[in-house]
């Protein structure tokens, strides 16, 4: 699977689950594109660079999501 399949994978299936979560683990990313992880990490790390997700931390938690998706998008747009 090359870069852009990778990214069209994730955007679509990322859009799809919008209405029940906006957030995801690694390993959710990790499945939806059936790699080992070492693999998906490169490939993930690559969109985050790219603008197409978003990294969030809670410090203790590390998550990825569309970019302007979610509860924190909203609160952090409110002024």
């Amino acid at each position: 699977m090359d870069y852009q399949e990778a990214k069209e994978l994730i955007v679509t299936e990322l859009t799809k689950k919008l209405k029940s979560k906006s957030k995801f683990y690694f390993n959710d990313l990790s499945g939806i594109l059936e790699m080992k992880p070492r693999d998906a990490k490169k490939i993930v790390n690559q969109l985050v660079q790219d603008g197409v997700l978003e990294y969030w931390s809670s410090g203790s938690t590390s998550m990825y999501g569309l970019p302007g998706t979610g509860k924190q998008a909203a609160a952090e747009h409110e002024d």
